[in-house]
């Protein structure tokens, strides 16, 4: 059992003096993220104050906006990318160019669930450590922290010659369809680094994330021959829409069974008339209890581990569908989303030097977290290229929730580690 698992927080902090082993840079780097503290936590609360969620384009670019004087004033190169072509707000991008050590890639974004007409708002503290408020957590909290490691870094001196990107998409929640363009400037930023680092919710000081799932959706369109309900199951009616639809799901649910397979139906609707709008995800249906239905659509997600995972989850599905109850026909279509962030010896070599650098601080141990209880995030787009880590971010719970939250008394030791981490990488060759 690690000894990380069993020590309380605060007696784990009280390693930090004892079981250092950093220098003299890495010890500047820290007591200035120590001394901008107060003015990053400022900033977090400015910006969870700020609605952004995705469909909220004002909202996204003002968040955006507040990020753009940061990083010039760190000498980064910023750039505000429209998103106009997939009906969405924007992408923020601010560069260093550099020659030395690992070119890094970092990874946040600005937008939420949490649209303008939420009940969820405000930025609150709950008590001295846990403060609440819509994306404090996923992900305004990690954008921060971005910020303020590259900034102590710069008030260092010790990145001065690194090639850095910091990425901050603005539909992260809901990405433009189709992702070959909402997400090509990530991608072509991915080509010209070598390592990416994503800063999404973190789950715990021991953990770190290495591999995620593909977030897919798919569509069924089951479609019987509307009759009267007295002639059911007979060889003219057939068993109409409802029934293959239940027939194909049911399958899915016993039959499609793996580790880090799963598969949602999210919507559902069947009878005479049926009106889905895919966007919304909502619809109306009307029918008769006398008469055997003729559409009726599904809707739902899949998320799988791998590449070779999902095309065999597909085909599977494929030729459940294909076997048809009497008069119904049915398609499936399944949408390209998330891809997976498949686990990688690159991934696990990053994770060593994580796990090495925590417990220099006297942190613990860092270990790969599973997949299975991740989802998808933008670092996935560009693991077909570069190495990645992920889970960086902040500490908290209730993310999506109305009861999110953030984790202060972590915060700060988090943003330690994940300087210290770019520090390192810049480093490496």
């Amino acid at each position: 059992m690690k000894r990380l698992i069993i020590l309380p927080i605060l007696l784990l902090f009280s390693l930090n003096l004892s079981a250092q082993q950093l220098s003299e840079t890495e010890q500047k780097i820290l007591d200035r993220i120590d001394a901008n503290h107060a003015e990053a936590l400022q900033l977090l609360e400015t910006n969870v104050n700020i609605n952004s969620g995705t469909l909220n384009f004002d909202g996204v670019r003002k968040v955006g906006e507040n990020y753009i004087q940061a990083y010039n004033e760190l000498g980064f190169e910023t750039r505000w990318i429209p998103q106009d072509e997939v009906n969405r707000a924007g992408h923020f991008f601010a560069e260093q160019k550099g020659k030395s050590g690992k070119k890094l890639l970092l990874i946040g974004h600005l937008d939420t669930v949490f649209e303008p007409d939420s009940p969820f708002q405000k930025f609150k503290m709950l008590n001295d450590s846990v403060a609440t408020g819509p994306g404090v957590n996923d992900m305004k909290a990690g954008n921060v922290m971005i910020l303020y490691a590259l900034k102590a870094l710069k008030e260092a001196g010790a990145i001065p010659d690194a090639q850095i990107i910091v990425a901050y998409t603005g539909d992260e929640e809901k990405a433009g369809s189709p992702t070959s363009i909402s997400r090509k400037d990530l991608v072509d930023a991915a080509k010209r680094s070598g390592v990416a680092l994503g800063f999404e919710t973190a789950s715990g000081f021991s953990y770190a994330t290495v591999a995620r799932r593909a977030s897919y959706s798919w569509k069924l369109e089951v479609e019987g021959r509307q009759a009267h309900s007295s002639g059911i199951f007979s060889d003219d009616t057939g068993a109409g829409s409802v029934y293959e639809a239940s027939r194909i799901l049911n399958r899915f649910y016993e039959e499609l069974r793996e580790d880090n397979l799963t598969y949602n139906v999210g919507v559902i609707l069947g009878g005479n008339e049926v009106d889905y709008d895919e966007e919304q995800i909502k619809g109306t249906v009307s029918g008769k209890t006398n008469i055997v239905p003729k559409t009726t659509i599904a809707h739902g997600g899949i998320r799988f581990l791998t590449t070779e995972q999902g095309d065999r989850a597909f085909e599977k599905m494929r030729d459940i569908v294909s076997d048809h109850l009497p008069q119904t026909s049915a398609e499936l279509t399944i949408y390209e989303g998330y891809p997976p962030m498949e686990p990688t010896e690159g991934n696990m070599e990053l994770l060593d030097v994580l796990d090495q650098l925590s417990q220099d601080m006297g942190l613990g141990e860092v270990e790969a977290y599973d997949p299975g209880r991740r989802g998808a995030a933008d670092i996935s787009f560009v693991a077909e290229y570069i190495d990645g880590l992920d889970g960086l971010g902040a500490m908290g719970s209730g993310a999506h929730g109305p009861n999110e939250t953030i984790n202060l008394k972590t915060y700060k030791e988090l943003t330690k580690r994940a300087a210290l981490l770019i520090y390192r990488l810049t480093q490496q060759e």
